[in-house]
C-alpha cells in the first residue's frame, strides 16, 4: 500500500525520497526490519494472551528428558509469524504482482488448515487434531491453485535475453531503457536441474510421447508436480517443529537462501552474469521473503530453548507452503532435496521408521526400529543429546547446505 502512495507522491508532487520505494532492496529492508519489530513486540503480547486463554500444550508421554517441563507453553504461536509477514508485505510489496499474491494466498490457506488443527486439538481435546485426509485436501487444494496459476497466468514468464546484460547495463541503470526491451517473454513450464551443464529443464518433455502438440498438455505433469512439492514441504515442516527452535531456525536459513536466489533471478544484471534463468516480476518475492524472514527471527526469539512458545500447526504448515512455492516461483524446486535437507531427514526417518516396522512385524511377527526414535531429532534425544546441542547442530548443517545450494548458481 505504501509502494502506491508514495509511488502517487513521487509521480504528482515531486516528493524527496518518495523515489526509494521504487527500489526492492530499499522496501526489502523496511519489510525486514517492520517483521522484527512486530514478531518481537507484539509477539509478546500475542503469547500472553495464548497463555491467558489457556491456549497451552498438551504433550504426549514419550519418554524424552524434560518433555514433562512442556506441558502448557503456549501454542498456536504462527499467528505471530502470519501477522508479522502479512503486515510488511501489505505495506511495501506490489500488491498487483502474482507471486506476491500466490504467497499470500498460500499463507492464508495454509494458516487456516494448520489454525483448524491447532483448534481442534486444544479446545476439543483431540490429540490427534484434524483427520490426516483433510490436512491432504487442503495441501492439494492449494497445490492446484498454485500450479494452475504458475501454468496459466501470462504473467508468469521466463525471458530469453537476445542481447547480453553487460551490453545494456548502463542504459537500464539510468533508466533510458527497461530491461524488458531486451528479452523475449514466453510461458514456459522450464526449470532449473543444479549441478548441471545447461541446467534448464521444461517438464512438457515428460509427455513428449503423446504426440506434436505435446507442450499443450504440459499441465498434466506440471500442476501434480507443484501439489507433490507443496503437500511434501509443508508436511517436512511440520515434522521438523518437534524441538525447540529446530522449525524456525532452519527455516529462516532456507528462506533467506530463496531471498537470493528471487533476487538475482529477477534482476537481468545478475542473472546474465550468473547465466542463470531470467524470472520477470520475481524479484518482488524478495519483499515477501525479507518479510518472512524477520517474522521467523523475531519468532525465534521466543521459541529458543526453553521456548515460551510454540508455533504449533499454524506456523509449521504455512511455513512449509510459503517454502515450497517460493522454491517453484523462482524455478529452483529441483533443488528442494538439498536446500531443504533438513525437512528431507525428518519425512524420510519417519517413512523408513514406519515402513521397516511393518515389514518386520509381517515378516518376524515384532516390529523392529531403525531408529530409537522418529522423526530424526527424537531419536538424538534418544541417544543423551540436549535438545539445544541437537538444534545448533542441526541449523550447521542447514547453513552447509543453504552454501552448497548457492554455489549451484555457478557450479555446474
Amino acid at each position: 500500500m505504501l509502494y502506491y502512495l508514495f509511488e502517487y507522491l513521487e509521480k504528482h508532487y515531486q516528493v524527496p525520497g518518495a523515489g526509494l520505494f521504487n527500489f526492492i532492496t530499499f522496501r526489502a529492508a523496511a519489510a525486514i526490519i517492520l517483521s522484527l519489530l512486530i514478531s518481537t513486540i507484539y509477539g509478546k503480547k500475542i503469547i500472553n494472551f495464548l497463555r491467558r486463554q489457556q491456549i497451552g500444550e498438551s504433550v504426549r508421554e514419550l519418554g524424552l528428558e524434560g518433555q514433562s517441563q512442556k506441558a502448557g507453553t503456549p501454542t498456536m504461536g504462527g499467528i505471530i509469524i502470519i501477522l508479522s509477514t502479512l503486515i510488511p508485505v501489505l505495506l511495501f510489496a506490489k500488491l498487483d504482482n502474482i507471486y506476491i499474491e500466490l504467497l499470500i494466498a498460500t499463507t492464508v490457506w495454509m494458516g487456516v488448515i494448520g489454525f483448524v488443527d491447532d483448534y481442534i486439538k486444544i479446545f476439543k481435546k483431540d490429540k490427534e487434531g484434524l483427520k490426516g485426509r483433510f490436512k491432504v485436501i487442503g495441501q492439494i487444494g492449494i497445490g492446484i491453485i498454485v500450479g494452475a496459476t504458475l501454468y496459466l497466468h501470462p504473467e508468469v514468464t521466463v525471458k530469453e535475453k537476445v542481447r547480453s546484460a553487460q551490453e545494456v547495463q548502463a542504459e537500464v541503470i539510468t533508466g533510458q531503457v527497461s530491461a524488458s526491451e531486451f528479452s523475449n517473454e514466453e510461458k514456459s513450464t522450464k526449470t532449473t536441474i543444479p549441478f548441471v551443464k545447461n541446467n534448464e529443464f521444461d517438464y512438457s518433455v515428460l509427455i513428449s510421447w503423446i504426440g506434436e502438440n505435446y507442450k499443450n498438455y504440459a499441465w498434466l505433469i506440471f500442476i501434480p508436480i507443484v501439489i507433490f512439492i507443496i503437500t511434501a514441504v509443508s508436511n517436512g515442516a511440520n515434522l521438523t517443529d518437534g524441538i525447540d527452535g529446530l522449525a524456525a531456525g532452519s527455516s529462516a536459513i532456507i528462506a533467506l537462501t530463496l531471498g537470493i536466489f528471487a533476487w538475482v533471478s529477477g534482476n537481468i544484471i545478475f542473472s546474465d552474469y550468473l547465466n542463470i534463468m531470467y524470472i520477470p516480476r520475481v524479484g518482488e518475492v524478495t519483499i515477501f521473503i525479507s518479510a518472512f524472514v524477520g517474522a521467523l527471527v523475531g519468532f525465534l526469539w521466543y521459541n529458543t530453548y526453553p521456548a515460551q512458545v510454540f508455533m504449533g500447526d499454524t506456523g509449521s504448515l504455512t511455513i512449509g507452503g510459503i517454502i515450497a512455492v517460493i522454491a517453484i516461483a523462482v524455478r529452483k524446486e529441483l533443488l528442494i532435496p538439498v536446500l531443504c535437507g533438513i525437512f528431507l531427514a525428518e519425512n524420510l526417518s519417519v517413512v523408513m521408521q514406519v515402513s521397516y516396522f511393518k515389514y518386520t512385524k509381517k515378516k518376524f511377527g515384532e516390529g523392529r526400529r531403525i531408529f530409537l526414535m522418529s522423526p530424526l531429532h527424537h531419536h538424538y534425544q534418544k541417544k543423551g543429546y540436549h535438545e539445544s546441542k541437537i538444534v545448533t547442530r542441526f541449523w550447521i548443517v542447514g547453513i552447509i547446505l543453504a552454501v552448497v545450494s548457492i554455489v549451484t548458481l555457478k557450479v555446474r
